[in-house]
């Protein structure tokens, strides 16, 4: 009996490659339109659809696929003796092969100018049918969906028999392929077409696996794009732990801006700041907390030159992230065999919404990209901050954004002096980062305070000011707001209201 294949593709790459050797291996090629016309081209013998079904292609292709003898030749079970009868009956001959690909919707909406009826025509209809039938039949029928099958499905067909192990795999890729497919075209018409969601549809690549989570019992993956947005240029594989204070890390320094730099403890700035140029900016970062800073992740938002290699070489570092390196300075930091270093290929902050698992399901919020709204900002003391004091104040908000909660940040010249995180108390958070300045020799006399919430009782901005800050920068909007700046006019401090807090959890 003529074996047979079907070849419908919209991804040509290697298809003349795969088409040679299914017709060395006595398969008979159905294919439809442009395929068809690719594999005539390029000298192989091929047969149009519609001759096999005596029907036409019409509406401009939309329709040539779906047809009893193509859908009855895939999906009629081959040890079924109704099945077999009808099919003889019928005219249907078994197809063993399907190499089906799918039109490129994905990547002509990735064009935000793109019109509706452009998107809508790069809808496939027959591929995913064609898909899905042939997935269901695995027992009978080998399902290729990618160009990077192509050549581990030849060799074991070469060797006399494609394995039904390897059909179950095949079937899983191709209904994982179709269910990705449709995920995209629904959120993509959710969105265009402004609806509510009425489901939160991931469907993620597998990236990479890692060598274990937040702690070595823990098995952890990478699933989506994340390799998009950075390149490893060297070092050790990156780990679970690497990666959130990566993403802590980049995320703050484009808050700062140009000539920053933060680096990165267990998901809190150990230290930060904006310098004259980006070496400035890392050894300003550096006096905040050195000694948090060794094993830290530094992410700079210029290109490291050799001299600023030569500084981030004088202490252990886990990972550096800028845009670029000069030549010398990735000579001098590869010095260091396990340090991981990367290049930020594009902005992190461009991701809409956040997502964390809860039992049962997850949670979705927008991410928090607000920043100083000029039209909510409030002074209500009697001193108000001058120039220099309020871009401090800014920085320090910036900083105490990216902050676990409870956070209070002390800056001076856009650095980082003391950081309080993650304290059950925001009184508390004042005494940590008071005393971690104090440790390094810092001096809080004539910085600036911010809180990532509002103050519910004086006593935290009483305590501020103990440390010498002559201004403090909060949301704004406690019962006891009234307490809270009597307690600042009494001690002449100046006091911003943003009416925007900013827990971190």
């Amino acid at each position: 009996m003529d074996k047979f294949a079907l070849v419908s593709v919209s991804d040509k790459t290697k298809i003349v490659e795969l088409v040679s050797k299914l017709i060395e291996n006595k398969y008979k090629i159905i294919a439809t339109g442009n395929t068809a016309r690719t594999l005539t081209n390029a000298g192989l013998r091929v047969t149009e659809i519609s001759e096999l079904t005596g029907f036409p292609e019409i509406f401009d292709g939309r329709v040539k696929t779906l047809h009893p003898k193509i859908f009855g030749g895939i999906l009629f079970r081959r040890d079924n003796k109704s099945d077999v009868k009808e099919a003889y009956q019928n005219n249907i001959f078994p197809i063993d092969i399907v190499c089906v690909n799918l039109y490129p919707f994905k990547k002509v909406t990735q064009d935000s100018e793109v019109d509706l009826d452009t998107a809508i025509e790069n809808i496939d209809i027959g591929g995913p049918t064609l898909i899905r039938a042939a997935a269901k039949n695995f027992k009978y029928v080998s399902v290729l969906t990618s160009p990077e099958q192509y050549e581990q499905f030849i060799e074991e067909l070469n060797r006399g028999e494609v394995s039904i192990e390897t059909r179950r795999k095949l079937s899983v890729a191709a209904f994982a392929h179709t269910a990705e497919y449709d995920t995209y075209i629904s959120n993509y018409f959710e969105k265009r077409f402004e609806l509510k969601p009425s489901a939160l549809r991931l469907n993620l690549p597998l990236a990479s696996a890692l060598r274990y989570g937040e702690n070595p019992h823990q098995n952890a993956e990478i699933y989506g794009s994340f390799y998009d947005y950075f390149e490893v240029l060297h070092g050790k594989e990156l780990s679970y732990n690497n990666i959130f204070d990566l993403v802590s890390a980049v995320e703050l320094v484009e808050d700062l801006g140009a000539n920053s730099c933060a680096i990165i403890k267990h998901s809190n700035p150990a230290g930060a700041a904006t310098g004259k140029d980006i070496f400035d900016a890392y050894n300003k970062a550096l006096k905040c907390d050195p000694v948090s800073a060794f094993g830290g992740i530094v992410a700079l938002s210029e290109e490291v030159t050799a001299e600023l290699a030569e500084k981030l070489n004088e202490i252990f570092l886990e990972v550096v992230s800028a845009p670029s390196y000069s030549d010398e300075a990735l000579d001098i930091l590869k010095k260091k065999k396990n340090r991981r270093l990367l290049k930020q290929l594009k902005p992190v902050s461009d991701e809409p919404f956040q997502i964390r698992s809860i039992p049962g399901g997850v949670i979705k919020q927008d991410a928090d990209r607000l920043d100083i709204v000029e039209d909510k900002i409030n002074i209500p003391t009697d001193k108000k901050p001058d120039d220099k004091e309020l871009e401090d104040l800014y920085f320090a908000w910036k900083v105490a954004k990216h902050t676990k909660s409870n956070a209070i940040v002390f800056v001076k010249d856009k650095a980082t002096l003391g950081v309080g995180a993650g304290q059950m108390s925001r009184l508390d958070s004042v005494k940590v980062a008071y005393l971690k300045a104090k440790e390094h020799g810092l001096d809080l006399n004539g910085s600036v305070a911010a809180s990532d919430a509002f103050f519910p009782f004086a006593d935290g901005v009483i305590e501020i000011i103990k440390c010498g800050a002559v201004s403090v920068i909060q949301p704004g909007g406690s019962i006891r707001d009234r307490e809270v700046i009597d307690a600042a006019n009494e001690h002449n401090i100046s006091m911003v209201f943003t009416g925007i807090r900013h827990f971190k959890h």
